[in-house]
C-alpha cells in the first residue's frame, strides 16, 4: 500500500493512527479540536440567521502545485484574491486545495470531493486566525472549473513542481460559495 495515511480506520493507517505515522504528525494525537470531522447533523445546533459568508474574492495570478496528497493552488505572493469577513474580522485568501475522497463527512458519509479555501488573518491579535472554506462535491455533471484546472496540471505529477496557471478567479472554484446554509466550527488544520 503506497498510500501515507487513510480515512479509513480498518486500513491501520486511519485518523487515529495519523500521529504515529511521521514525527511531523505528533500533533495528531495530542492536538484539540481536530480536524477533519464527521458533522453530525442532528446534534449541530441551528443558528436561524448566521449571516452570509461574505466572499470578496478577485481575480488574481495562481501557480498549481502537486503536493503529493493534493492538489494546491497557491497564490502569488505578491498579489491578493480578495478576503472572506466572519464576525467583523477579514481573512485573506492564501491559497485552495482539494482532496479525494472528502476529508469531512455529513453523518458518516463522505463525499466525492472536498475542496479547502484557506484563509488567514493579518491582524495578530485574533484569535482564531485561520479560517478555511471547505465544499464538498457529489458526483455528477463535470465541473466547469475542475475541468479547466485538469488541462493545466497534467505537467505537474511530482510532488516538488510548481507551474504557473495564470488569472484565476476564485468565485469560479465553486459557484455554490456564499450560500445562506453551511456548517461551522472551530477546528484545526
Amino acid at each position: 500500500d503506497e498510500q501515507e495515511f487513510s480515512y479509513s480506520e480498518e486500513s491501520g493507517k486511519g485518523p487515529n493512527q495519523w500521529g504515529n505515522i511521521k514525527k511531523e504528525w505528533s500533533d495528531c494525537k495530542t492536538g484539540k479540536n481536530q480536524s477533519p470531522i464527521d458533522i453530525p447533523s442532528r446534534k449541530t445546533k441551528v443558528i436561524k440567521n448566521p449571516g452570509r459568508l461574505d466572499m470578496l474574492y478577485k481575480p488574481t495570478e495562481f501557480i498549481v502545485k502537486n503536493r503529493g496528497h493534493d492538489i494546491s493552488l497557491k497564490i502569488h505572493w505578491l498579489k491578493s484574491a480578495g478576503s472572506i469577513k466572519i464576525n467583523g474580522t477579514e481573512y485573506f485568501l492564501q491559497q485552495a486545495h482539494w482532496h479525494s475522497p472528502s476529508e469531512h463527512a455529513i453523518d458518516g458519509r463522505r463525499y466525492a470531493l472536498e475542496v479547502h479555501l484557506v484563509h488567514q488573518a493579518k491582524d495578530p491579535k485574533v484569535k482564531h486566525n485561520l479560517a478555511v472554506v471547505g465544499l464538498l462535491y457529489k458526483y455528477g455533471k463535470p465541473d466547469a472549473f475542475l475541468s479547466k484546472l485538469l488541462g493545466k496540471i497534467s505537467a505537474t505529477n511530482d510532488e516538488i513542481h510548481e507551474k504557473p496557471l495564470g488569472f484565476v478567479d476564485p468565485t469560479h472554484i465553486d459557484t455554490r460559495m456564499g450560500g445562506k446554509a453551511y456548517y461551522r466550527y472551530i477546528g484545526s488544520l
